[in-house]
């Protein structure tokens, strides 16, 4: 064993109050979110998919009154005076239990991409920055965007982002294209975090692409399509393709200057893919409860389907698999919370791969278990099974996340770069 592997005291633990704290939020989803998802859900094909109607308005809105009344809010400032002084790994049972219900995470305020943005602006914006965009984001009055990837460049490599970001004046302008620009479809959207390209060939290779904060309303952003998940278009949250011709936005936006946009991005990424991995945990049980439950009330050839075929088996698998990744999460971000994102680095790329793995086999397992039922939408199960299979490629594909560990792991035997 190396030093590096060596046993450390790990404690994944929660302070009693936070205990008290967690069933909360769990009674309130169980108790008032989970009962009005079918009717929030089937609000969408009425009218404009991209407004909320009066009723997914009240559904929302109510909500997230209620849980903000109740002081259940805001649970993911980990590090800062405006949250419950979480821990990470405190705060990855929250979110794994916000992750059972589509809605859970918005109605305590811990949505992506709002998160990860606020993070940035706590961390590194303006004083005018913080006023304007993320108080009210903090609030839950507004929603926001994170724009990264590209349509004519692989992503998963983010030294290729391209998009031209060019000085003129007390200006900045942007040309080019982003697509996959999740939360940017919703109504509510009034501000970007746009990773653009500010640095030539004569920069070192990660510090050509920078930061910027760009007003959703900004004349020259044109919505070009929502694109479609597995033939769904996600409205009214959209994940959008957006066009940026000649758009110009004050210098002072650049967050840090110049160069900068790889340091902000490991500060923002490392905690929202432990964040997605714990939610993708919640989807699994909630799919392996749903399994259980339909594996004991319904009967074929005079058995309960739990008794037939290898369905004992399958259910044994999902639970272990389940734990062994929880357990995975907690060590990522008990690593995260020793304030070391390099050491922390390998572990979330592990679960980066893991959770959502370990949550689209669970999925499929429950969904063959309801039969052809398991993929209409008279269960959660479809929309969760498309969710969890996009988040293989949402914030780095698997390969690139295996890649990480495999060259983390072979450095241990080599001095050679790998």
């Amino acid at each position: 064993m190396s030093q590096e592997d060596a046993p450390v005291n790990m404690s994944f633990t929660l302070r009693e109050e936070n205990r008290v704290l967690l069933q909360r939020v769990a009674d309130m989803i169980r108790d008032e979110v989970m009962p009005l998802e079918e009717e929030y859900h089937a609000e969408i094909n009425k009218g404009d998919r991209w407004q909320y109607t009066q009723r997914q308005a009240e559904i929302l809105e109510g909500l997230k009154a209620k849980a903000k009344a109740a002081g259940l809010w805001n649970f993911w400032l980990t590090d800062s005076d405006k949250g419950f002084g979480l821990t990470t790994v405190e705060y990855a049972y929250f979110a794994e239990e916000m992750g059972k219900t589509p809605l859970g995470a918005e109605v305590f305020n811990c949505s992506a991409p709002d998160t990860g943005n606020m993070e940035v602006f706590e961390r590194y914006g303006s004083e005018k920055m913080k006023e304007q965009w993320l108080k009210p984001l903090l609030e839950g009055e507004i929603r926001s965007a994170y724009l990264m990837t590209e349509p004519d460049v692989a992503s998963s490599d983010a030294t290729n982002v391209s998009m031209s970001c060019v000085r003129d004046g007390d200006d900045y302008v942007l040309n080019g294209e982003k697509w996959w620009s999740s939360g940017a479809g919703d109504p509510r959207c009034k501000v970007y975090i746009v990773m653009v390209k500010t640095g030539g060939d004569e920069q070192p290779k990660y510090k050509r692409q920078s930061m910027i904060v760009v007003p959703a309303d900004a004349p020259g952003i044109e919505v070009l399509r929502p694109m479609q998940v597995y033939g769904h278009d996600d409205a009214p949250h959209g994940h959008m393709h957006i066009r940026f011709t000649n758009v110009r936005v004050p210098a002072e936006n650049i967050l840090l200057g110049e160069g900068r946009g790889f340091e902000i991005a490991q500060g923002r990424l490392g905690p929202g893919r432990i964040h997605h991995c714990m939610r993708a945990i919640g989807q699994a049980e909630s799919a392996l409860e749903q399994m259980c439950k339909r594996s004991l009330q319904r009967e074929a050839f005079g058995k309960k389907l739990a008794q037939l075929g290898a369905n004992y088996d399958i259910i044994a698998e999902c639970r272990m698999e389940i734990d062994m990744a929880r357990l995975l999460c907690l060590k990522a971000a008990w690593y995260m919370d020793q304030g070391d994102a390099r050491a922390a680095a390998p572990w979330i790329s592990q679960i980066k791969v893991i959770a959502p793995r370990v949550a689209l086999k669970v999925i499929d397992e429950a969904v063959q278990m309801f039969g052809a039922q398991g993929i209409s939408q008279d269960t959660p199960l479809a929309m969760a099974w498309t969710h969890v299979r996009t988040l293989r490629l949402a914030d780095g594909p698997d390969a690139v996340h295996r890649r990480q560990v495999a060259r983390a792991e072979l450095k241990k035997y080599t001095q050679e770069k790998i």
